[in-house]
C-alpha cells in the first residue's frame, strides 16, 4: 500500500526574452540643471556591461572616457571631465547593457540630461554612400565640428559624432542650434583626416541646426588608394631553399577557357613563364584543321616580353590550330621550346551566349551616365549612354551588377574628391535590378532611374 511519488525537477517557466528596464535614475533622466558628475541607473533585473569600446557614445565627446561599472541592478557612471554649463548630455550605450541570465540587450538605451534649464532637443539625420560603387559601408561615423575652419577635421577631434546603420541611414539627437562642419571617417581612435587612403566626405559648406534641419545625403570617397601589401607568393618564391630544383625549361600556358577561344574578344595570348629575349612571329602560325593560315591575324610580343599576343576577328563554332616552331621563342640564355608543339582549339557557338536589351526610364544624358556592368568587384565593361535603350548581341551568360557613372569631366572613369580643392567626388548609382544572362536567350530588362 506504501508508494513514493515520482521526483520531477522545476520547468522553469518560460525562457526570459524581455530586455533590462530602466526604473529609476539619479539624477533622473531628462534632467536638467544637473551638477553631478556621477550617475546611478538602476533596472528591474540583474545587469551586466559589455563591449563598452564598440557601442558607448559620449556626447558632446569628452577628453577622458567616463568610468562605467555595474553590480547587481545598478549601473554606474562617473564623469571625468569637468561639466560645460547650459550643455546637453548623451550617453549611448548601445547594445553593451544586458541582463545577466539570458543576454538580452536593452538596445539603443540612452541617457540624457543637461547643466543648463533645457534639453536641447535638435537633429540631423542623412545617409552616407560611397561614391565609387553606390554602396554602403556600416564602419564610418558622421562627425559634427563647431569649429567651422578647413583644418578642423584635420587637427580637432569632433564635438560630436554618430554610427551609420547598415543601410547607410546616421540619426543625431538631443543637438544644439548652431552652425557645424560635417564630415565622415572611418571610426578609428583620433576620428581626424589625417590619411588621404582613409574614406572621406565633406560638405560644401557648413550646415545649420535647427528643429527642422532637412536630411543630408553624404559621398565617401578614398582620394588615394592603399598600396597593395607584399605578394605572399612572390615572397614565397624569393625565401626558397636554394636546394629546390628550378624549371630550366621554357613553358606557356593560353588565355583558352577550357581549350575554347570567346568570340567576344578578338586576342589570344600566349603567357611565358620568362622573359622572352628573341621572338620570331613567322615561325607561329593561326591555320585551320587542314593547317591552312587564317587571313587578316596579327601576331605580336607585349612590353612585358612575357605575353604573345594572336589577333583575330573569330568565326564561331570553328576547330583551329597554333602551330609553333620551337625556336620561335627564346628566354635570354637562349633556352627554346623543348619541342615543335601544336595548340588545338574551338571557337564558342553564339548560342552560348544571350543577347542584351536595357530600357533606360528617367534617363538624363545631360549628366553624361555611364553604364558600367560589374561582375564580383571588377567592372566588365563601361558603356556611355547617349540614348535610353542599351542593346548588345552577345554577351556572356550570368549574373551582373549595373551602376550608373554620372560623368562629370567626360573621361569615361570615376574620379575620387579633393577636400583641398573643395571638389566633390563623382557619383555612381547602384542599380537595383540586377542584369541576369541566360544563354541562347534574349534578356529583356526595363529600369528606372
Amino acid at each position: 500500500m506504501n508508494s513514493c511519488a515520482n521526483i520531477i525537477p522545476p520547468g522553469g517557466g518560460p525562457r526570459d526574452s524581455l530586455p533590462p528596464k530602466l526604473v529609476a535614475s539619479t539624477p533622473r533622466d531628462s534632467a536638467v540643471n544637473v551638477t553631478s558628475q556621477r550617475i546611478t541607473l538602476t533596472f528591474d533585473e540583474y545587469v551586466e556591461v559589455k563591449d563598452l569600446q564598440e557601442n558607448l557614445i559620449v556626447s558632446p565627446v569628452p577628453k577622458n572616457q567616463p568610468i562605467i561599472d555595474y553590480k547587481l541592478r545598478n549601473v554606474t557612471i562617473k564623469l571625468r571631465d569637468s561639466l560645460e554649463a547650459n550643455t546637453t548630455y548623451s550617453i549611448d550605450f548601445g547594445k553593451s547593457i544586458k541582463d545577466v541570465n539570458e543576454g538580452n540587450a536593452a538596445k539603443n538605451f540612452v541617457y540624457v540630461f543637461s547643466t543648463g534649464n533645457k534639453i536641447d532637443n535638435n537633429s540631423l539625420s542623412g545617409k552616407v554612400l560611397l561614391a565609387e560603387t553606390g554602396k554602403t559601408d556600416s564602419t564610418l561615423i558622421v562627425v559634427l565640428h563647431r569649429d567651422l575652419s578647413d583644418t578642423a577635421i584635420i587637427k580637432k577631434s569632433p564635438r560630436y559624432y554618430a554610427k551609420l546603420k547598415k543601410d547607410g541611414s546616421f540619426n543625431f539627437n538631443n543637438l544644439p542650434k548652431g552652425n557645424f562642419g560635417v564630415f565622415v571617417l572611418p571610426n578609428d581612435y583620433l576620428k581626424k583626416y589625417d590619411d588621404s587612403t582613409k574614406l572621406f566626405a565633406f560638405l560644401d559648406s557648413s550646415i545649420e541646426i535647427s528643429s527642422s534641419t532637412t536630411s543630408i545625403t553624404m559621398y565617401a570617397y578614398e582620394q588615394a588608394k592603399k598600396k597593395a601589401g607584399t605578394n605572399n607568393s612572390s615572397q614565397a618564391a624569393q625565401n626558397k631553399p636554394s636546394g629546390t630544383p628550378q624549371d630550366k625549361r621554357l613553358r606557356y600556358s593560353s588565355s583558352l577557357e577550357g581549350g575554347r577561344q570567346d568570340l567576344l574578344s578578338n586576342t589570344l595570348k600566349l603567357e611565358f613563364n620568362r622573359k622572352l629575349a628573341t621572338f620570331d612571329s613567322t615561325k607561329i602560325r593561326l591555320t585551320d584543321t587542314a593547317f591552312q593560315p587564317l587571313k587578316d591575324y596579327t601576331i605580336a610580343l607585349d612590353s612585358t616580353r612575357t605575353r604573345v599576343i594572336i589577333t583575330n576577328t573569330w568565326q564561331e563554332d570553328k576547330l583551329l590550330r597554333i602551330l609553333i616552331q620551337k625556336d620561335a621563342v627564346a628566354d635570354s640564355l637562349g633556352t627554346t621550346l623543348a619541342k615543335n608543339d601544336t595548340l588545338r582549339f574551338a571557337t564558342k557557338k553564339e548560342a552560348e551566349y544571350g543577347s542584351v536589351k536595357i530600357r533606360f526610364s528617367n534617363l538624363d544624358t545631360t549628366k553624361r551616365p555611364v553604364l558600367q556592368i560589374v561582375k564580383g568587384t571588377e567592372i566588365i565593361e563601361s558603356i556611355v549612354l547617349k540614348q535610353r535603350e542599351f542593346t548588345r548581341k552577345l554577351f556572356v551568360p550570368g549574373e551582373y551588377e549595373l551602376r550608373v557613372l554620372f560623368d562629370k569631366n567626360r573621361n569615361g572613369i570615376w574620379d575620387a574628391g579633393d577636400y583641398k580643392l573643395k571638389q566633390q567626388p563623382e557619383i555612381v548609382k547602384l542599380l537595383d535590378k540586377k542584369l541576369s544572362v541566360r544563354a541562347n536567350w534574349d534578356n529583356e530588362n526595363e529600369i528606372a532611374l
